[in-house]
């Protein structure tokens, strides 16, 4: 059985309606319907070309994919400071006293928001040359 949330987005790609396109050599995109009528009517005049917009960055999975900030690391660093702190409690050897376990994760964390965001920027940078190498293959054919 479907979930929720397989419903709702089932529900909406039934309630919008698609037009379809064909796109012409200069790059302008003219409903089937208008194609059909400008056959009739050679001497029609056309309408102005949209600019087409430039397909949002998405992962593998299709979803959009954002520009990497520090408050998605901060957010991140905020989920992890409580396992790092049961971790480091957890792990020492000489049980350490609490401030010191404290002292141990925020150094830690003091690591772990630097190499995350560089770890995002750096990901975000391979699915931006990816995404550009693609365009330029398909505009190529």
């Amino acid at each position: 059985m479907p979930s929720r949330k397989q419903r709702r987005r089932r529900q909406k790609l039934q309630r919008h309606e698609y037009e379809y396109v064909v796109e012409t050599e200069d790059g302008e995109e003219i409903p089937l319907d208008e194609l059909e009528d400008d056959d009739e009517h050679l001497a029609a005049p056309r309408r102005a070309a949209k600019p087409k917009a430039e397909p949002a960055l998405t992962d593998r999975r299709g979803r959009p994919l954002q520009k990497p900030t520090f408050q998605k690391v901060f957010r991140r660093a905020a989920i992890f400071a409580p396992i790092l702190f049961v971790f480091v409690y957890v792990t020492s050897r000489d049980r350490l006293s609490v401030t010191g376990v404290v002292l141990n994760t925020l150094v830690l964390v003091a690591f772990f928001i630097p190499f995350s965001y560089l770890v995002d920027t750096m990901v975000y940078r391979s699915m931006l040359r990816r995404h550009q190498r693609d365009s330029a293959a398909k505009r190529g054919r």
